[in-house]
């Protein structure tokens, strides 16, 4: 009997859970959306999946689950991890309070820059001292384990984090400290497996971020594990640096699963716009809960240099910005009498108050569905219900506590909603321009591909504050995420600090790589692919002489001319003549996995009859005007429609202006031209 393939991607938000099916014998791609259950995550994963394989005929299904999970993320944000403690050489466990002395509020005179996992009570130090160079300067006093073992127990310690210094060039003492614990019944995490580079700080605090978020996610994994059918033959979960791993490999290393749902929207948008010709393109994912944008000058961006709650994480990640304005995203009146939104969130459940489960807090979805900009009766394709009355309800509220007066065209609850968007349409047009003005590219060079529950409502005025002319809402905007997860190929970074002058020969550099490559080939097979589906990326972390800092180039024989262009691009200047320092190696393995087809339709049709549903009344440009609605479902290929208007899809709606016209391209995207000032520049600054 052949076999039914399926792969199916999850992507646990927090208010939607999102589900991508894409079906390999039939080959055609769906999704759907379920509310999350965030006293259970797994149950709404559970649910969907048995919805998922219930709807196919067949007796012998194959079905490869990836999973997307903000676990991680909300136990470090939330500060609900596992009890866990730090283990460093003698004389530096204050490694993590000293951090880079770096000061958030320079003018504050009461801020507290201390952001800590855990009490000074459990920094444990151990005798032993390596050097720079990896030499043995004081042996490891095994002796001292005993009584460490005995402190941890008596401080109810579950999970340990070890990092000893310069332990990257001689990790043997961080792996017998590691067996004895294990040994004990410890979850442990030692520097040497999870940021062998140096920076004591930064290697500590990602060491211990993973002891601190790994328990939790592997009680998760392995719940959701048990629970899942015996159709579900494969199970892997999205990673931080846009790649998967095996559900066993996230279990001990759950650090790299923090930013796995927001990477998975940035390699979905990124493989979709590729298809229609564009490969240069800023992100903005807006969910429920965040929005998180990213910028993509031709691939995707790697950082190593992530904070995530506070807490520096130096590990490869997709260079992506999150703020808290989602639909969900709660307005409040501040004590100095200034409308706020964010970053608080309602969540799925009450949710935004027009869900009718008890919210009774004003959100964004709120403020869109006042606006006219929501329609109640299409809301999720009509399986939803919303209730106008509710939202109104509380923006009346609200309304009167920011004093707010009601206008002869408008009611409080109108006024107070436009405030709310006007608010946080601001806070992602500082975020857009963080990742592109405040970082050397011109935003006008790109094009704001926007996807996530709510992006389509936002795009336009977002696009037009940046003066990008070229937006895109993909289809399947709202589950971008988990699309992009079943496409994600697998993906291990590897590092090794090497400390060598910038005239280092290029021979020389791939001699010294060549043993991370054996290990990255082995660990491939590990992951059943096969040799002629791995691709390698070498790079190399340079800097100038005396630099605190570096950036990333790749391996070439011209390695020194490119960082001094990459420098150039970041800081506005560079030298040729002076001296560089290579810091570290990395490797980057990629196992290719074949890409989701979406097919191409050529335009057919240019008579928009069928798809217009209606008119109504929205709130836009200080006017309530009727507005064309037209549904998204029915748009066909060479569909043109001119503003202003909605289309409104079974899970998103787009909200177009004036200035504003989107065509439906051969893959069923609209793409947005968004009428822009004729005249003057990006401003650099708000």
């Amino acid at each position: 009997m052949q076999e039914h393939r399926i792969r199916i991607g999850v992507d646990i938000g927090g208010t939607f859970t999102d589900f991508v099916i894409f079906d390999e014998v039939e080959c055609f791609v769906k999704s759907f959306k379920l509310l999350s259950t965030p006293l259970a995550p797994e149950q709404a994963v559970l649910d969907g999946i048995d919805k998922i394989l219930s709807s196919i005929g067949s007796d012998n299904k194959q079905a490869v689950l990836v999973h997307g999970s903000t676990v991680a993320t909300n136990t470090l944000i939330e500060r609900k991890g596992a009890r866990c403690a730090l283990i460093t050489t003698r004389g530096f466990k204050d490694v993590l309070k000293i951090g880079r002395q770096a000061r958030t509020m320079i003018y504050g005179f009461c801020t507290d820059n201390s952001v800590s996992l855990l009490d000074d009570d459990r920094c444990f130090e151990i005798s032993e001292r390596i050097a720079s160079g990896g030499d043995i300067l004081e042996s490891l006093a095994v002796d001292e384990i005993p009584n460490l073992i005995y402190e941890l127990r008596q401080n109810k310690v579950r999970s340990v984090a070890v990092s000893l210094l310069f332990s990257f060039n001689y990790p043997k003492h961080e792996q017998i400290i590691a067996e004895e614990l294990r040994n004990a019944g410890f979850f442990v995490s030692i520097s040497t497996e999870v940021a062998p580079e140096f920076r004591e700080f930064e290697r500590a605090s990602t060491t211990l971020v993973n002891a601190y978020v790994t328990p939790i996610l592997d009680e998760y994994i392995g719940r959701l594990g048990d629970k899942l059918p015996d159709d579900v033959k494969r199970f892997r979960v999205m990673q931080s640096n846009g790649g998967t791993i095996s559900a066993s490999e996230a279990r001990i290393m759950g650090v790299n699963s923090i930013f796995s749902g927001p990477a998975g929207g940035v390699v979905g948008a990124l493989c979709v716009s590729q298809m229609s010709g564009i490969d240069q393109i800023i992100t903005l994912d807006m969910g429920g809960t965040s929005t998180d944008v990213s910028l993509l000058p031709g691939d995707t961006k790697l950082t190593t240099e992530s904070v995530v709650g506070g807490i520096p994480i130096r590990l490869p990640m997709i260079d992506i910005h999150a703020v808290g304005a989602g639909g969900g995203s709660i307005a409040y009146v501040d004590v100095g009498g200034a409308l706020k939104v964010g970053p608080m969130s309602a969540g799925a459940n009450p949710g935004p108050a027009c869900y009718g489960l008890g919210g009774n807090h004003p959100t964004v979805t709120d403020a869109n569905l006042v606006l006219g900009r929501i329609l109640p009766e299409q809301f999720l394709g009509g399986k939803m219900k919303v209730d106008e009355t509710l939202a109104h309800d509380v923006l009346t509220q609200l309304g009167k506590q920011a004093k707010l007066d009601q206008s002869s065209e408008f009611t409080i609850a109108q006024t107070a909603a436009l405030g709310i968007i006007q608010v946080t349409n601001a806070h992602m047009e500082r975020a857009l321009r963080l990742i592109s003005v405040q970082r050397g590219y011109d935003p006008r060079d790109f094009t704001l591909v926007a996807f996530g529950g709510a992006g389509g409502l936002h795009v336009c005025e977002l696009a037009r504050a940046l003066r990008i002319r070229q937006a895109v809402v993909p289809r399947g905007a709202s589950t971008m995420s988990a699309l992009g997860m079943i496409g994600a190929d697998v993906i291990k970074d590897y590092v090794r600090t090497i400390m060598l002058p910038g005239d280092t020969s290029y021979s020389e550099l791939l001699r010294r790589i060549k043993i991370m490559v054996i290990r990255a080939q082995k660990d491939m097979e590990t992951e059943i692919i096969s040799e002629d589906n791995i691709c390698l990326q070498t790079t190399l972390d340079v800097r100038y002489r005396g630099q605190s800092y570096e950036l990333n180039v790749p391996l070439t024989q011209d390695y020194q001319s490119d960082f001094h262009r990459a420098h150039l691009q970041a800081y506005g200047h560079s030298d040729y003549d002076a001296p560089l320092e290579i810091v570290n190696l990395r490797l980057r393995c990629i196992g290719l996995v074949s890409a989701v087809p979406i097919p191409k339709t050529e335009s057919s049709t240019t008579d928009l009859s069928s798809a217009h549903v209606g008119n109504g009344p929205i709130l836009l440009s200080g006017e309530i005007i009727n507005a064309n609605i037209y549904s998204g479902d029915l748009l066909e290929p060479g569909h043109v429609i001119v503003g202003p208007g909605l289309i409104v899809y079974s899970d998103t709606t787009v909200l177009i202006s004036y200035e504003d016209r989107a065509v439906v391209d051969s893959w069923y995207n609209l793409v947005l031209d968004v009428g822009t000032p004729d005249n003057g520049e990006v401003a650099l600054y708000e």
